[in-house]
Order: C-alpha cells, then structure tokens, then sequence
C-alpha cells in the first residue's frame, strides 16, 4: 500500500505542478527535492536520536548539494537526485538507526522518489521544462 500511495501522491503533485505552471520555475524539483531530504532529520528529531540527526544531516548535506548543482547547472542531476534518494530509502535501515522512521516512509519515500524522478525526466525529455540554467 505504501508503495502505490507515495506514487500516485508523486505523479498527483507532478500533474498538479505541471497544470498549474508551478513547475514552469526550474526552482521547483530542486525545492522538492530539498524539502524530501529534510524528512529523515525530521524524523531522528521526533525519535530523540542525536547521533541520527548528525548522521542523517551529513546525508541532507550531500542532496542539497546535488539539488542546488543541479538547479544552477542541469535538471537531469536533480532527477539523478531524486532516483539516487530512492535508491537511499531502501537501503536507509540498513545503514542508519534512526528510531523516528516510521515502518511505512522507507517504501512510500522510495516510489514518491522515483515515480518524481521519472516524471521530472519525462518533462525534461519533451522540454516541457528547461534542463540548463540560462
């Protein structure tokens, strides 16, 4: 269930960026791509885990910086972002102990993340949205 919900929130958010013109900003993927990072803080704050925290945030610092590379360069590194992010919810309580991750986020981040991902790529490759920074 949590895997069909986190995709079709995605594809509900993509189609209601895209007919609403929210996404006519470059500045969108990247922000939601920033805002999907924060959420393990969020979180390790809510299971009172410090060293979750310090951990988690090491790992926000990296997809910040891919979401702010990618907004100033190409919006295919912010598609690589957010696949890579899904790629991370899978292997996420494998390789972080953090006790404020409920059971259902892993999956439903994973299909929000790559279902985005795949829609971004889809809006880039018919060039509905500009991949370059000008």
């Amino acid at each position: 269930m949590e895997f069909l919900v986190g995709a079709v929130l995605a594809l509900s958010v993509g189609l209601s960026a895209t007919f609403l013109g929210l996404d006519r900003d470059r500045a969108f993927y990247p922000t939601v791509m920033i805002v999907i990072a924060s959420y393990y803080a969020l979180f390790a704050v809510m299971g009172g885990s410090v060293h979750a925290l310090a951990v988690e945030s090491i790992v926000i610092v990296a997809f910040l910086g891919a979401s702010i590379a990618g907004f100033r360069t190409s919006l295919w590194l912010v598609v690589a972002a957010l696949a890579a992010h899904g790629l991370f919810d899978f292997i996420h309580g494998q390789i972080i102990a953090n006790p404020g991750v409920p059971a259902w986020w892993p999956p439903f981040c994973l299909s929000y993340d790559v279902v985005a991902a795949a829609y971004l790529a889809w809006l880039l490759s018919r060039s509905r949205v500009r991949a370059a920074a000008t």
